[in-house]
């Protein structure tokens, strides 16, 4: 699977998603974007967007979109406080549709 890193989230959780194709915002050159600028953007390379912003469910419309989203919710976005949600975030990742929004931990 193609996953994108929001700029939210330690790009050192990288090394957790063994398996996956994964990339940072930042990475991908899309530092700074906003979150629908950036779900747009990021539509046509990757099949998951994760973030730690809890704002995304309410702000965001995917409708049309192909990528999903899965929210890592915890104390904060310390790499010690998520990942304790590795193993429910990539059990979500094998069951995300496009379009979709999935909230792990919290």
């Amino acid at each position: 699977m193609r996953l994108l890193l929001d700029e939210c989230v330690p790009k050192r959780l990288k090394r957790e998603l063994v398996g996956h194709e994964v990339q940072t915002v930042q990475e991908a050159g899309w530092a700074g974007l906003k979150n629908g600028v950036l779900l747009r953007a990021a539509d046509a390379s990757f099949d998951a967007l994760i973030t730690v912003d809890q704002g995304v469910q309410q702000q965001q419309n995917m409708t049309g979109l192909r990528i999903g989203v899965v929210i890592m919710v915890a104390p904060s976005n310390d790499i010690d406080d998520l990942r304790p949600l590795m193993a429910e975030l990539v059990e979500e990742l094998g069951h995300l549709k496009p379009g979709q929004i999935k909230r792990v931990g919290g």
